[in-house]
């Protein structure tokens, strides 16, 4: 579904990636996990044009995608929750959501069906969005980009700030894509929460990829977790 190929990503003339490569499947979620300033948002970035790559390639549904402007790259079926949720503080609930409704050729999501995962945003529709807790405004930003129809969905620190019950959702909305064909990047700092979730990890180091493999094999090796995640195993 999506291929990034040794991408070269730089912030003016510093460069923050370095050959980057990793592949996601249909239905897969993949954890990419490291420490902070290791490259991990700016890869999401450069998937979502919004860094531009210099060298290599990002390929979605087999189309090179990495000269594509980021509304392009979004109504060809690429959601995103960044970790700071980016609403409209001054419009509601329901404007905000409305802003995020696309038709790509993936499963369309119809509000009744957002609102059923997330039903507290059933009495939230005539608030303004600054009015929220962190936790609401991560439930309108993560229904926002379902509205958007993706067949890849980003998620940058979903589980930031947030209160265990409201992590649990999140987690349980990643499950339903997974079950439903749509594929993941979830970049998280508590590996564990990333690993519950995740099929496939990318470790990134000082903007490199430091190592690649199952969700399982990294569980399953403590000292490996160590060794690769430090403090954030």
């Amino acid at each position: 579904m999506l291929e990034v190929a040794a991408i070269d990503t730089f912030y003016g003339e510093t460069q923050a990636l370095f050959g980057v490569s990793l592949s996601v499947r249909a239905g897969e979620v993949l954890a990419l996990l490291g420490a902070n300033g290791a490259g991990k948002t700016t890869v999401l970035r450069s998937i979502l044009g919004l860094t531009r790559t210099r060298r290599g390639d990002i390929r979605f549904e087999g189309r090179s995608i990495a000269a594509l402007p980021t509304h392009q790259i979004a109504q060809a079926g690429i959601g995103w929750v960044p970790d700071d949720r980016r609403l409209c503080p001054t419009l509601t609930v329901a404007k905000n959501l409305s802003l995020g409704v696309k038709r790509s050729k993936f499963r369309p999501w119809t509000l009744a069906e957002v609102t059923e995962i997330f039903t507290p945003l059933k009495y939230l529709m005539a608030r303004e969005a600054e009015t929220l807790s962190g936790g609401e405004m991560q439930m309108v930003a993560i229904a926002r980009a379902l509205l958007g129809s993706p067949g890849l969905a980003l998620f940058d620190e979903p589980s930031q700030g947030l209160a265990p019950k409201i992590v649990d959702d999140v987690l349980g909305v990643i499950r339903r894509l997974k079950q439903q064909g749509i594929a993941a990047i979830v970049v998280e700092q508590n590996s564990d929460i990333a690993l519950s979730v995740a099929d496939s990890v990318v470790v990134l180091s000082q903007g490199q990829v430091a190592w690649k493999g199952t969700a399982a094999t990294l569980s399953a090796d403590p000292g490996l977790k160590r060794k690769l995640l430090g403090g954030l195993a």
